[in-house]
Order: structure tokens, then C-alpha cells, then sequence
């Protein structure tokens, strides 16, 4: 399971960010996402107890959707989001040493960058996907720009700001994918909530194509 298997095969180009996760209610919130179409799951590593929340959902779903962790940090937690089986690392930074072991073992990466000279420094890290963040603050005409000076191979992801209102705008700007937050869950939002918010997203994914 890789995040280019998973365009290739029609998934939503759509990471749900799982901040303020909880173990217990892992499997449930995972569920409402991929009953919804969903199939990329991050949970931030500032989660309660994260890697069991990661570990669950792995198991749960390791076979149909790609799962990891986001706000990594060190190598010491890319080691420990290995031990978790997930598939995909998403750091708020472009820290060398941690992008380059998350390609020694292979994962998907989405490092959030915002300028070219950070793009540049995660690509050359071994990055071929790259997180602008904050990306509400910059808006999607920056995403023109900076893909007119990054290598054509680097897929760009927008996250911050991010939603069923403006997923248009940032596929049409260039970007390959977004990740989406608060507008899909917040902790202690319940499943139900949840499931609505990612039906209504993949149907405005839907309606683009």
C-alpha cells in the first residue's frame, strides 16, 4: 500500500488529520473516514497516546487505507511510527536527519515546507512529496509560483485552512492532494459528525472530476 497506488486506483487525494485522537475511539473515527471514501489517516504525534491510535487503525485498516503519523519530529519518533506498521510520516518541518530516515525505511513522506529554500533542502533529503503549511496563509496562487521552481517529480499537498469549500481551488492551482484537520474532526467530535464531514468532502472531490 503506497499513497501513488492509491491515486492510481481513484482514491480522494485526501489525508484526514486526526489531532486530539484517542486510542479507544480510533477504530470508530477510522471507520466513519473510510466508509466516506477516505483512505490516507494521520494522527499527530501531540495526540494522547499516538502510536496505540496509529497501531490500531493499522490494524483495522493497513489493507485498504494508508496509515501514519503527522507533527514527527525526531528520528527517535520515525523509529517509533516504524514500530506502529504505518505506511506514511508527515512532519511540519524539513529536518534533514528526519526526512532521511523516513526514506531509509521507505515511507510515504509529506514534509511541510514554505518556502523554495526548504522545499529544496527536503527534496535533496530524499522528500518526493512535499506539505505546504500553513497554506491558508499564502492561498493557492502560491502554489503557481512555487511549482514553476521545484523539480516537475515533487508532488505538492496543501494543509492548513483546507476543506470541502476549497479543495477546487487548491487542485486547480497545481496541488496533488490536501490534508484536512478541524474541518473533519476536532477531539471529541463523534463518528456520526465525522462521517458527514468526509462524505460532503469526497463529494466535493467528486464533483471536480
Amino acid at each position: 500500500m503506497t499513497l501513488d497506488s492509491l491515486l492510481a486506483a481513484g482514491a480522494p487525494p485526501v489525508c484526514a488529520i486526526l489531532r486530539g485522537l484517542r486510542p479507544e475511539e480510533a477504530v470508530e473515527i477510522g471507520t466513519a473516514l473510510i466508509d466516506a471514501g477516505i483512505r490516507i489517516i494521520e494522527v499527530p504525534l501531540n495526540s494522547p497516546e499516538p502510536f496505540e491510535s496509529i497501531t490500531a487503525l493499522q490494524q483495522a485498516f493497513g489493507t485498504t487505507a494508508l496509515i501514519g503519523g503527522g507533527t514527527v519530529l525526531s528520528v527517535e519518533a520515525v523509529d517509533d511510527l516504524r514500530r506502529t506498521g504505518g505506511r506514511i510520516m508527515v512532519t511540519p518541518n524539513t529536518d534533514p536527519a528526519v526526512i532521511a530516515r523516513g526514506a531509509q525505511y521507505g515511507f510515504d513522506m509529506l514534509p511541510g515546507f514554505m518556502t523554495p529554500s526548504e522545499g529544496f533542502a527536503a527534496v535533496r533529503a530524499g522528500a518526493r512529496r512535499l506539505k505546504l503549511f500553513p497554506a491558508a496563509s499564502v492561498g493557492p496562487t502560491y502554489i503557481k509560483a512555487i511549482k514553476e521552481v521545484l523539480p516537475r517529480h515533487v508532488g505538492l499537498w496543501a494543509v492548513g485552512g483546507t476543506g470541502a469549500e476549497t479543495i477546487g481551488q487548491w487542485l486547480g492551482a497545481g496541488c496533488e492532494g490536501i490534508g484536512v484537520g478541524g474541518a473533519l474532526y476536532r477531539a471529541g467530535d463523534t463518528a456520526a459528525t465525522v462521517a458527514d464531514r468526509a462524505k460532503a468532502l469526497v463529494e466535493a472531490w467528486r464533483a471536480l472530476r
